[in-house]
């Protein structure tokens, strides 16, 4: 599936000479081309020069523990035949005769299809690659560095008429109009101007696949990439980044609110250890249901009708869409809607004949009756609803809703709700077996032997799965309560007659009822029983609060502040614990309230519940996983924690870090993003978390917060952790610092290592100037592209399969980990990148500890697909960030983060948690 938060940029491309794209003859000419035999000399940068910057580790080795297993992946191995030859770069501007530089998206691939066709000859033949945008590559050079054209495009939409498909603003359809409205395909004029930029050996491919990456070789891979995008684009393809989804009705599934799911491919190069692969993969992409504009919005806003539609939502919804008008068939783009509905929005129409004194004559008429009178277009049922506005602010363009439809595979970039979610994630998901076929006829499908470009550079790509060798890694034993131990099986265990290994104890708490749809007194026993059986002594809680009807109905701040008004006049201090019974929906809007007022008013452990039937033991064991693990409890650890026998860990204090960056939902970017950090305390455990959360600025994904110097002091989050780890580890600092960071990109690596480590060293200065600890970095990867398949059976990978050959990186220290039994669909495995080791670990340590984190995450009974601490930064930023829906930006911006000129943007501050819940696994 297609993430998370995917943006759909097109690649971005290079600029032309002056840094607009558009080259101007009054610059100096363009730099010739630089003989083979000449190396271009590079300019130290001033980052370069301060200080030796860190770079991504190379592999000191492969592991060799566990069971051998023969896999099948979907990376298709890549010959390339003529490594001696050139990709050439040259920058693209286009113009309209009259000069205007062309800012239309979508236009540039036509022009530059109309050149390659009218121009062929005096191209000398050559096949462009082209971004869409400013940037073309070639393969071989063009025959002058800077060449100019002129061509004629026949213009299929005519979104620069101005009345023509309806009534304008201020003006009616002129005689040019008119002409254009019977000759609705009018020619264009543009010019074109291809500029010799830059020159890319094919060479660096080969240096690339022996590890030696540069920039060529980046450069190189963009360009075949670039070759995979047009060739999808000449299909008709919408085009996500590498993803392309053609207009098929059989790939889309309805997932509600009349959005679809729509299947497609993402196709991209990659460099591995047995050479270059084109890894290919199902993904998916939200789209609107094309057809009429009603229906979508009817559907969208579950309205009954056209008439109980909210048009200040639908206003939002619509914008920057594209429809289709009949009955002339041209396209446009929506811009807004009209403030009254068509039978009272009025326009200034001039006549068509001049009067006695060769005037025109201007009246005010309403688009309905334009459109009756002047079209003959009698309205069916819109006369009473907004048209839609397809022209410019100060010159509308209306046309009645009935006579929009809305186009193919326009994409739907908003949040969708949970219901939609799981829709999305139950009609996406595909078995093994499935995908493999699926993926296999879609390789054949694309033809690419027969794109002319991969065949000039001598580009060949095979139609058979990659074959790899991995291994299964044995489960690390468990240890429960009483003494027991277990090894799980298919990564997964239970607590059927069990007890937790360390139980805590619930003497003072409430239950609070928000919801009259489940019997809570039945709730109170079983959990007080079951309670018993895992080792928890739950005694009777102090009182049941049952909200009263006259508050269901109002804002979820009051109906919280009236719930913890009843509790203070009724209890004699603060409970340990409250039970939270919530209304029967997902993401309830009493959630970030209740959360908030507890953790940071009261300091007080809360557990949320929204049963949608009576609870069973099952559901009740689960909830009592995450209470003991709130309370300070453990449900179960590895069986070597505590024990000498975890060298890795236990010969010296370590901590381990959980870091991750979360943003808003697209569309929001006003939304602060929050950032969170957890840590490992209690040292030598591995099983127990703190987490450190803070917003900063929307959609920065480098965290900004670990080192936050305040005069002499450091407000920063890794300070917060490091003292925490200090206390509650016998007075023990860290020698051994091991950070997982999730969310980042290969082309952020170097920030992560040279920017937030930095930050990470100087914490721990700032605390000891004669304190060195030694640290270990790795990224986390679930967002890419590589899934494993059994050779002899049609099931997934078993858990705790790894990869650390073959499709791994030539030379850098990377592996794939599927640690998680997959059920259903097939298992996304995470790429794990160590891209800094001090402390020296070997890879099968290394890869053990990984595995290891994925056992000990204490709310559920099954191992997870991405080390625990990382899971932890997810919940925890996510729990807080519940905080920001109800957060008035001029109360919690704090005095440090107040307005300044010049300086930062002023972003919301959290409020801060109250110091016995800060320390706990609240977001457990």
């Amino acid at each position: 599936m297609d993430s998370t938060n995917g943006n759909g940029a097109d690649l971005e491309s290079a600029n032309g000479a002056n840094g607009s794209g558009v080259v101007t003859d009054a610059l100096p000419p363009p730099p010739p081309i630089i003989p083979p035999n000449v190396e271009p000399v590079r300019v130290k940068t001033e980052l370069a020069e301060k200080k030796n910057l860190r770079v991504p580790m190379a592999r000191k080795g492969f592991g060799t523990r566990g069971q051998k297993i023969p896999l099948l992946t979907n990376h298709f191995k890549v010959d390339v035949a003529n490594l001696q030859g050139h990709f050439f770069h040259y920058s693209v501007a286009l113009f309209y005769d009259d000069g205007r530089p062309v800012e239309a998206k979508g236009v540039g691939r036509k022009i530059l299809d109309k050149v390659h066709e009218t121009y062929h000859s005096d191209l000398d033949g050559k096949e462009f690659a082209y971004d869409g945008e400013k940037t073309l590559f070639t393969y071989g050079a063009l025959p002058d560095n800077k060449m100019d054209f002129s061509v004629v495009l026949e213009e299929v939409s005519a979104a620069r008429t101005n009345g023509n498909g309806s009534p304008n603003g201020n003006e009616s359809p002129s005689d040019g109009d008119r002409k254009r409205l019977r000759r609705p395909n009018r020619a264009k004029n543009f010019r074109v101007e291809i500029s010799y930029a830059a020159k890319i050996p094919l060479q660096a491919l080969a240096n690339a696949m022996r590890g030696q990456e540069s920039e060529n070789s980046q450069e190189a891979i963009r360009v075949l990439d670039i070759i995979l995008r047009q060739h999808a684009a000449r299909q008709g393809c919408l085009l996500v980044r590498q993803s392309f989804f053609h207009n098929d009705p059989s790939n889309c599934e309805q997932v509600g609110g009349n959005i679809l799911g729509c299947r497609g491919f993402h196709s991209s190069f990659r460099t591995t250890q047995g050479g270059m692969s084109l890894n290919m993969d199902v993904t998916t992409t939200m789209i609107i249901k094309p057809g009429p504009v009603v229906d979508f919005l009817i559907a969208n806003q579950n309205a009954r009708d056209p008439y109980s539609i909210d048009w200040s939502k639908a206003k939002r919804t619509l914008k920057n869409l594209r429809v289709k008008v009949s009955p002339s068939n041209q396209e446009f783009r929506i811009t807004g809607l009209s403030d009254k509905p068509c039978r009272e929005q009025t326009f200034e129409l001039k006549k068509r004949n001049p009067n006695e004194n060769g005037e025109f004559d201007i009246t005010e008429v309403t688009v309905a009756d334009y459109f009756r009178e002047t079209r003959h277009i009698d309205l069916q049922y819109s006369a009473d609803l907004p048209c839609i506005n397809v022209g410019k602010p100060k010159r509308p363009t209306y046309i009645p809703l009935e006579l929009c439809s809305l186009i193919p595979l326009q994409r739907y970039t908003k949040a969708l709700n949970t219901f939609q979610r799981s829709a999305l994630v139950e009609k996406s998901r595909q078995k093994p077996q499935e995908r493999m076929t699926v993926l296999s006829k879609a390789l054949k499908v694309s033809n690419y032997d027969a794109e002319p470009l991969l065949r000039s550079c001598g580009i060949s790509i095979s139609s058979n799965f990659t074959q790899v060798e991995g291994r299964v890694l044995p489960a690390p034993k468990l240890k429960m309560g009483c003494g027991s131990e277990l090894f799980p099986r298919n990564g997964r265990w239970n607590f059927n007659n069990k007890q937790f290994v360390e139980p805590t104890k619930i003497e003072r708490w409430v239950v609070v009822n928000f919801s009259a749809r489940c019997n809570v007194r039945q709730v109170v026993d079983d959990l007080i029983k079951i309670g018993g059986s895992k080792g928890i002594e739950i005694a009777p809680p102090f009182q049941v609060f049952e909200e009263g009807n006259q508050f269901r109905r109002a804002p979820p701040l009051n109906r919280v502040e009236n719930m913890f008004k009843d509790i203070q006049s009724k209890l004699p201090g603060v409970p340990q614990f409250i039970l939270c019974v919530l209304p029967e929906k997902k993401n309830c809007d009493l959630y970030g309230p209740w959360k908030k007022k507890n953790l940071t008013e009261f300091g007080i452990v809360t557990q949320c519940m929204a049963p949608t039937r009576q609870p069973n033991d099952q559901y009740l064991t689960n909830l009592l996983l995450k209470i003991n693990a709130k309370l300070g409890g453990l449900n179960s650890m590895l069986s070597v924690e505590r024990t000498p026998a975890f060298t890795v860990i236990s010969k010296v204090p370590t901590i381990i870090l959980g870091m991750d960056v979360s943003h808003g939902s697209p569309g929001q970017s006003d939304v602060p993003s929050i950032a969170a950090v957890v840590s490992s305390r209690e040292w030598p455990l591995i099983s127990k978390y703190r987490a450190s959360v803070r917003t900063q600025p929307s959609k920065a994904e480098m965290i900004e917060s670990l080192f936050k110097k305040n005069g002499t002091e450091d407000d920063g989050i890794i300070k917060e952790l490091l003292v925490d780890f200090y206390t509650s580890s016998n007075k023990r600092k860290p020698e051994h610092i091991i950070i997982f960071r999730d969310g980042v990109s290969e082309s952020q690596f170097n920030q992560v290592l040279n920017i937030e480590l930095d930050q990470i060293i100087e914490a721990c200065k700032l605390l000891d100037a004669n304190w060195n600890p030694k640290f270990l970095l790795l990224v986390a990867q679930k967002n890419h592209h590589t899934k494993f398949f059994q050779t002899s059976s049609p099931d997934n990978v078993p858990p705790g399969t790894i990869i650390d050959n073959k499709i791994c990186h030539p030379k850098n220290n990377d592996f794939y980990l599927c640690a998680h039994a997959g059920m259903i669909g097939t298992t996304r495995p995470t790429h794990y990148h160590v891209l800094y080791d001090e402390i020296g670990f070997s890879p099968d340590e290394l890869q053990e500890l990984v595995h290891s984190l994925s056992y000990v995450y204490q709310r559920s009974t099954t191992a997870i697909s991405v080390v625990a601490p990382i899971c932890y930064a997810h919940l925890a930023a996510a729990q807080l960030g519940t905080f920001m829906k109800f957060e008035d930006q001029s109360e919690t911006s704090s005095s440090h983060g107040g307005i300044t000129a010049p300086g930062p943007i002023s972003v919301a501050q959290l409020p801060k948690l109250k110091d016995n819940v800060a320390n706990s696994m609240f977001f457990c």
